[in-house]
């Protein structure tokens, strides 16, 4: 099921190729110039249609600044939502997307680019756009309403790096504004705000993501910006005591590191409520499960660089339906597919805020529907694939399976979110493929947590293909140990039972998920030779810093 309307045409988003285009995450010098140089000359338009449509945007924009004035008609909203009212988003998308063709030099260009020629309402219409395609393409002025960069307030923010070189992303303060009060909206509906205390573990670095959730908490919460240092985390949560609620916003592999440390003094611990609310990378259910021993509730949020914080956010519906796709396969094959083996995160979003669809190679497209985003994104193709469902269509499907359908009811009683989903799988690239079956991060992190009574003392893998000689292949999972991990003495970690544990619970979980997988390994046993090879901390594959905020799950070739 499609809740996103027309399916884009992946060749529609390619346009001419422009001289000097940039190559280092930045716009080459004098492409203003060029751009102004190499435009096609528009046609004279309709002043009528353009008043028209300027006033409406303005009114659209007002009714949408109603719903974020409080974190409660955030809330209402997103219990009252009804599948009609995103014709209402799809329009005000089509009118960001309109005027930005009048009103945003570079995007002007991309259009005359492609041919473009007006049609009313009709969004499928306008050329998308993609960081490749637009972004490199023009100047970051020309890509803002008017060709204008608004300097007071802005806060430049640099994508970490990971499908390449960083990029820098302007964000306007009014921008900014209507970010953090999304945030303060969703994050009320999870966890409330009665003595809600939030220490925000998330990089303070250029990656402004961080620095915007720490805002955005702000309204709701007391913050303390610690970034991912767990002493002084520790420390914080020892001085404030027991007495608050605590929300710890990081990256889920450092939630596994302060329960790590927590284990050390269980019975302390154990007087402290908390929650956690992570980001920038999927999070499997096996390190939900670990790390929910001592957190009540830990839920994900979506959220891209290019784009914005807190496009889409897990509920514990969510969280219950994915559960049953990754243990029920009847499930799984009926909402994603005979073959689809893969589990995705499920997110809710809004389409009032961020209206979404998928090209007909299922990746998504966004275009943020506020007048408020300084550089505009007009139905941006992220590059991550992914299935979207409205709320009737997943309700109606978990009705199939009395179990499920329960479990989801159940689920849905207290936050009552009737958002639509988006099921993403992400990105492909940091996998490997053996014996026809794909090998995902999030697969060999289950493996890593299945039964594996040394899991706390693992700090991160990577994964390759290797070659081991008379052209045969094995994947191997490069094992990362914790720095404080004991490598002498009778408390030593036994590496070979770390290793054989490892390979065992990986080999188990890709039966468990993945046909082709579990068809190769029936018809050959060599498909459970996945080696491991365990590493101290700080070398192998480990000894250099990659110098990005995300973690890299593929070893690096020379």
């Amino acid at each position: 099921m499609n809740a996103s309307g027309p399916a884009v045409s992946p060749s529609s988003a390619r346009g001419s190729s422009m001289s000097g285009s940039a190559t280092s995450g930045s716009s080459a010098p004098g492409l203003r110039t060029a751009l102004t140089r190499l435009r096609v000359p528009r046609r004279p338009v309709n002043l009528a249609r353009q008043a028209v449509l300027r006033l409406a945007n303005v009114g659209l924009t007002g009714a949408y600044a109603a719903y974020r004035v409080h974190p409660a008609v955030w809330r209402f909203t997103a219990r009252h939502y009804r599948p009609e009212m995103e014709r209402f988003a799809k329009l005000n998308a089509w009118m960001i997307c309109q005027n930005a063709s009048l009103d945003v030099p570079a995007y002007q260009d991309h259009l005359a680019r492609n041919d473009f020629e007006f049609r009313w309402w009709d969004l499928a219409n306008y050329t998308p756009t993609s960081k490749d395609e637009y972004v490199r393409m023009y100047a970051e002025d020309d890509r803002c309403w008017h060709g204008r960069i608004e300097t007071v307030g802005t806060v430049v923010d640099e994508s970490s790096g990971s499908s390449g070189t960083p990029f820098n992303w302007m964000r306007s303060k009014n921008e900014l504004r209507t970010v953090h009060k999304n945030v303060a909206g969703y994050v009320t509906l999870l966890f409330g705000s009665r003595d809600l205390f939030c220490i925000n573990a998330f990089s303070m670095g250029a990656w402004a993501t961080g620095t915007n959730t720490g805002q955005a908490m702000s309204k709701i919460a007391m913050v303390k910006n610690t970034g991912p240092d767990l002493t002084k985390i520790l420390d914080t949560m020892r001085h404030f005591g027991p007495r608050f609620t605590y929300l710890i916003s990081a990256y889920p592999p450092f939630l596994k590191h302060i329960v790590d440390a927590m284990d050390a003094e269980p019975e302390y611990w154990d007087r402290y409520r908390m929650n956690g609310f992570v980001g920038g990378e999927a999070m499997t259910e096996g390190l939900r499960d670990y790390v929910e021993r001592r957190f009540d509730r830990v839920y994900s949020g979506y959220g891209a660089s290019d784009l914005t914080i807190g496009m889409a956010g897990e509920s514990d519906l969510s969280v219950t339906i994915r559960r049953a796709l990754s243990e029920d396969p009847a499930f799984r094959a009926e909402l994603l597919g005979a073959h689809e083996s893969r589990v995705p995160m499920v997110f809710q979003y809004n389409p009032l805020e961020t209206y979404l669809e998928t090209t007909e190679d299922h990746e998504l497209v966004v275009t943020i529907n506020s007048r408020s985003v300084m550089s505009p994104r007009l139905r941006y193709n992220i590059g991550d694939e992914a299935k979207l469902v409205d709320f009737p269509t997943m309700v109606a499907l978990t009705r199939k399976y009395p179990e499920i359908a329960a479990a989801c009811s159940a689920a849905f009683r207290e936050q009552r979110m009737r958002l639509p989903f988006v099921l993403l799988f992400g990105r492909a690239d940091s996998t490997i493929s053996y014996m026809g079956a794909n090998i995902y991060p999030l697969d060999v992190e289950n493996g890593l947590y299945r039964n594996n009574p040394w899991a706390h003392l693992l700090d991160g893998f990577r994964i390759e293909l290797t070659d081991i000689g008379a052209l045969e292949n094995r994947p191997t999972i490069h094992v990362h140990l914790r720095e404080d991990a004991p490598l002498t003495g009778h408390e030593a970690v036994d590496t070979d039972a770390l290793a054989a544990r490892i390979s065992a619970g990986v080999v188990e979980h890709l039966a468990s998920v993945s046909r082709d997988f579990a068809q190769s390994l029936e018809e050959d046993p060599t498909t459970a030779d996945i080696r491991v090879e365990v590493h101290p901390h700080g070398t192998g594959p480990f000894a250099e810093a990659t110098g990005k905020i995300k973690n890299v799950y593929l070893v690096k070739k020379d």
